[in-house]
């Protein structure tokens, strides 16, 4: 009996291990036939070269000198899913941190920022916070780094927005961004069905 037993368990488990592979055969050739980015270009980031971009992380890091010495560096990742942009270009909208270094200075301006889809064709970034950080090895979490961005004089905002706009945080450069974590996280996901699908192809 404990033998009858084991063998209707193996074949239970035989079938459901058969049902889940063929949900994600599915899943896989549902996804090969509707990749929604296959038609984006890749972009250019302008005059931003990637620093970081591991096929394993779900971020990207670029930087550029500029002609006056300062570093700007940029790092970039999809922000949770919403469904607040699930039926425009790209559902899910970008985090983005951008820092900057004048030439033979310690303090580094931190800007977080969001970039989003402002309409079917275009692209919007707002700046969340702007951090004033002493040195880039003295990062108290207590200390103070600056007000609300939201609570700043309008004209103050406009005037670090268009800081930010003129050492290359423009379109040329989000659009790269969003188009690109977008069309990574899609590889990456391929990546980890084909993985479960020969996983649970393969005999025990």
């Amino acid at each position: 009996m404990r033998r009858v037993n084991g063998i209707l368990r193996r074949s239970q488990k035989a079938l459901q291990d058969l049902d889940l592979l063929k949900v994600l055969q599915s899943e896989i050739r549902h996804e090969q036939s509707h990749d929604r980015f296959q038609n984006y270009q890749g972009g250019n980031p302008g005059d931003f070269v990637v620093d970081w971009d591991s096929p394993a992380s779900q971020d990207v890091v670029l930087r550029r000198k500029c002609e006056s010495g300062e570093e700007v560096a940029v790092s970039a990742l999809l922000s949770p899913i919403t469904f607040r942009n699930e039926e425009g270009s790209f559902p899910r909208d970008l985090l983005m941190k951008v820092c900057v270094k004048k030439p033979g200075l310690s303090p580094v301006l931190q800007f977080d920022c969001g970039v989003f889809s402002k309409d079917h064709e275009r692209l919007e970034f707002n700046i969340h916070s702007a951090y004033y950080i002493p040195s880039p090895a003295c990062l108290n979490p207590s200390a103070y780094r600056g007000p609300s961005f939201s609570s700043l004089d309008p004209n103050l905002q406009d005037a670090l927005k268009e800081y930010l706009l003129a050492r290359g945080i423009g379109d040329d450069l989000t659009n790269f961004l969003v188009i690109h974590l977008h069309k990574k996280e899609q590889t990456q996901y391929m990546s980890w069905l084909h993985k479960l699908e020969a996983m649970m192809a393969k005999d025990d």
